[in-house]
């Protein structure tokens, strides 16, 4: 499934650990929140890092491996960016920017930038990024290369069409959202009653396109490939919901994701490796690896499949996932045997080796005022005269 093996770094590359946060991170709030408040016995902490803690803390970890790197909060505006790009370019910028303006459909734009500057920068190009943006239009492609998917349909307005033509079960999703938006336990639905009663809220909510799919009631995985020369599958991810609360179907649904103030947030649990047969496996690894080929995906990505007896259906693409310390596409790298600071090594090069050969943007200066070290206070940008820590 994965090789422990990898180049070694160029240790002097000068990394921009990028993310874009405005306003108060809503995590800031939890560490108010006493854990004995709350009516149920939380298993996991609920004071977690917020977004810039987690991408400083992806900074220190490269700064560990021994790269020059620091953590940049774009804050929404592009001329921060332009700043930073002209006074000290860096040699590979690491994209955690998922939004712009509120904006997720806008991730790929900012990547564009990137290219435009001629920047190496991890993760999927604004091709790979856009599609998955679009779930619907992911799966008419998944189903165009004879990868499986669950049927589905798009729907524009609020109302179960007279030829609806899908079995229930069935799973109601926001269809330009990621990160489990608009999904909780009302999102699964056993009859026309119940689809047409939560379609309006949901519409409402979101103001876009709702994508329908049948649910298959089998196992959930998170399945990550990394590489592009060939891409490799990790130690797939399986959920257990045996402890899920009563009522909630076995999803993976926003508040199990990111809540942790709600109890389901503490009743899902990861098996790493999924347990699953060598034969089941083998099909799950040809499956991940098409999956993330065909949708052009770079250096990593997360892809949600669920099985139906022991047929892999593909759910979800996920070009640059979330990459918090022992989660998700974490664990399963850290399971195959590389520390966080490694897997982030190993991305960072796979990035770097795409460096142009052309000198850099007219009016960019190559990185001889590189600042390593804390993040920079809101509004202010890093002085002329700072030296390396």
């Amino acid at each position: 499934m994965s090789d422990t093996t990898q180049k070694p770094a160029d240790k002097k590359l000068r990394v921009l650990v990028l993310f874009n946060q405005v306003g108060e991170d809503w995590y800031e709030k939890l560490r108010q929140v006493d854990p004995k408040t709350l009516k149920f016995e939380p298993e996991y902490p609920i004071h977690v890092p917020t977004v810039a803690e987690e991408c400083e803390d992806i900074a220190r970890a490269l700064r560990r491996a021994g790269y020059r790197a620091r953590a940049y909060n774009l804050q929404n505006d592009l001329r921060r960016l332009e700043r930073v790009l002209r006074r000290s370019r860096p040699d590979v910028i690491f994209n955690l920017v998922e939004f712009f303006h509120d904006d997720a459909g806008m991730e790929a734009a900012v990547a564009g930038v990137f290219d435009l500057y001629q920047i190496p920068y991890t993760g999927s190009a604004p091709f790979t990024l856009e599609l998955c943006q679009r779930k619907g239009l992911t799966k008419r492609v998944l189903l165009d290369y004879g990868i499986a998917t669950p049927r589905f349909k798009i729907l524009e307005e609020p109302a179960v069409p007279a030829k609806f033509g899908l079995a229930y079960p069935v799973i109601v999703k926001p269809a330009w959202e990621d990160a489990s938006a608009g999904v909780d336990e009302r999102s699964v639905v056993y009859n026309d009653e119940q689809l047409g009663a939560w379609l309006p809220h949901v519409f409402r909510e979101f103001d876009q396109p709702m994508l329908i799919e049948e649910f298959i009631d089998g196992p959930e995985l998170h399945v990550s490939v990394w590489g592009n020369d060939p891409p490799l599958m990790l130690p797939p991810i399986e959920f257990d919901f045996s402890e899920m609360p009563e009522g909630h179907p076995p999803i993976v649904s926003y508040q199990a994701k990111w809540d942790p103030l709600s109890e389901v947030y503490h009743r899902v649990h990861t098996i790493c490796p999924a347990r699953l047969s060598k034969r089941v496996m083998r099909k799950v690894e040809e499956v991940a690896i098409h999956t993330y080929e065909v949708a052009e995906c770079r250096d990593y990505a997360r892809l949600d499949i669920r099985l139906k007896g022991n047929k892999p259906y593909v759910l979800e693409v996920n070009p640059n996932p979330d990459l918090t310390e022992g989660v998700s596409f974490m664990e399963s790298a850290e399971r195959a045997g590389h520390s966080f600071s490694e897997a982030l090594s190993r991305i960072v090069e796979m990035a770097a080796e795409r460096k142009p050969q052309s000198t850099p943007a007219p009016g960019t200066t190559p990185g001889q005022d590189w600042i390593p070290g804390p993040l920079p206070t809101a509004g202010t940008e890093p002085s002329e005269d700072a030296r390396e820590e």
